[in-house]
């Protein structure tokens, strides 16, 4: 099963975008994936369409699972 963390922003413009990380930590929790977020916004290393992140939305894991038919 492929997993990925999808920390979810809101740019200083209001809009939401999505960062993606492909396989986290089995053991990742909330306040973890929520620190690593908080550095990101106080680092203002990404700017989205000339906004720069300004606030935590949501993290979570999604899962995706890959069936051969055979």
């Amino acid at each position: 099963m492929a997993k990925t963390l999808e920390m979810v922003f809101r740019t200083s413009a209001g809009n939401e975008t999505t960062i993606s990380v492909a396989d986290p930590k089995d053991d990742l929790t909330l306040a973890q994936a929520k620190i690593v977020m908080q550095d990101i916004i106080a680092k203002n290393i990404f700017e989205i369409k000339g906004s720069g992140l300004a606030e935590v939305v949501e993290a979570r894991i999604r899962s995706l699972d890959t069936v051969a038919l055979v």
